[in-house]
């Protein structure tokens, strides 16, 4: 078997061996193999030691060990290996859903995080999403674009940060645990609140997207806020929105609500990345018993009903809520516990559907303002 890859360094049969082995390995949430994914970039041979390189379309970070693990395993069956040097990077495209919204300069993917209604946890999911990628080896900004009604400030516990204007024209953004953030709630004084109009609102969000110093971005995360509106609206024809996060919580009048976001983004070819479902369920600390206050499997319905990906189920949890309360969010605040492990694995799939969309076709649309 030869191979016209140009970073693959190894005699035929050997390459033909080693290949083989290296297909059999399915990426679970690419749902392919190394091979067909593509993330094979590198083989090379130096006496025994095989140089292999991956790259990943979506962040994984805390995997990459056990990735190099079971790969290490399973090429050491053969003779002529006895060491495998692996180098494992990140690098995902820069895309825009819709082609006639160029990509923003230094940022590669938006993902907009949204809700049909408020007081489903949307903004903690946003903020818990943003520092989980930013966990898995993203580089990550959040933009809150909840203009009525900013919380990422204080979430992010940096309420007291100003944006400054070296040149009159672009604003600094706020370094918040290992993120950039911007925010209306910056310009705001104290419980000062923003009183506009939908129009002005929606080019408020335009100017904070536009007119923020973002450093180099894989993704920016937008929380937005609640419902269908004009700002809703600005997004999907002036932003280059990569994909959308639904969040929603099992009763059934947050699912009719979510169902009406979930349709509007079809409507204007934005790919609904999946669903995340919040306060799905109560465990009890004595006892371990699990309650669904709020019902049971109305995200899975949902997400099967739209032919998206159930993202995630996150407990109805008392530290959840006080930890975005401290301005340390779950995923800082306690690494190492249940929850911030289900925010990772969102992340992860968020990244590997974002991905997977890059293969689809980009459709070109034109709405005007009274659509």
């Amino acid at each position: 078997m030869s191979s016209t890859h140009p970073n693959y360094h190894l005699d035929d049969a050997l390459l033909s061996q080693v290949l083989a082995i290296l297909d059999t390995f399915q990426d679970t949430y690419l749902n392919k193999s190394l091979l067909s994914a593509g993330m094979v970039t590198k083989l090379a041979i130096e006496g025994k030691r095989l140089q292999l390189g991956l790259c990943y379309s979506y962040p994984c970070q805390t995997l990459y060990r056990d990735t190099v693990m079971a790969v290490t395993k399973a090429l050491a069956v053969l003779d002529a290996i006895e060491e495998v040097e692996c180098e494992i990077d990140f690098q995902p495209e820069t895309v825009s859903a819709i082609s006639a919204v160029e990509p923003l300069p230094n940022i590669k993917q938006v993902i907009a995080v949204a809700s049909g209604k408020g007081g489903v946890g949307k903004s903690t999911t946003a903020v818990n999403l943003a520092l989980a990628l930013a966990a898995e080896g993203a580089s990550v900004g959040i933009l809150d674009a909840d203009i009525y009604g900013p919380s990422i400030p204080m979430m992010l516990g940096v309420e007291d940060f100003k944006p400054v204007s070296p040149d009159g024209k672009i604003m600094t953004f706020a370094p918040a645990h290992g993120i950039a953030a911007q925010s209306i709630g910056f310009m705001l004084d104290g419980d000062q609140a923003a009183v506009w109009r939908g129009p002005m609102a929606a080019g408020a969000l335009v100017q904070l997207l536009t007119e923020t110093e973002w450093p180099e971005l894989d993704y920016l995360v937008i929380d937005m806020p609640p419902g269908t509106g004009d700002i809703q609206l600005t997004l999907s024809q002036k932003v280059p929105v990569s994909g959308a996060v639904i969040v929603t919580t099992p009763q059934d009048i947050a699912l009719a609500d979510a169902k009406k976001g979930v349709n509007m983004f079809q409507k204007v070819n934005i790919p609904v990345l999946g669903i995340v479902e919040n306060m799905s369920f109560h465990l009890c600390p004595e006892c371990g018993h699990k309650d669904h206050p709020f019902g049971a499997e109305g995200g899975q319905k949902m997400a099967t009903r739209y032919n998206v990906p159930l993202l995630g189920q996150l407990p109805l949890q008392l530290n959840i809520r006080e930890d975005v309360d401290k301005g340390t969010p779950t995923v800082v605040a306690d690494e190492s516990s249940q929850v911030a492990g289900i925010y990772r694995e969102i992340a992860r799939k968020v990244g590997a559907q974002l991905a997977l969309c890059q293969a689809q076709p980009k459709v070109s649309i034109s709405m005007s303002d009274d659509e």
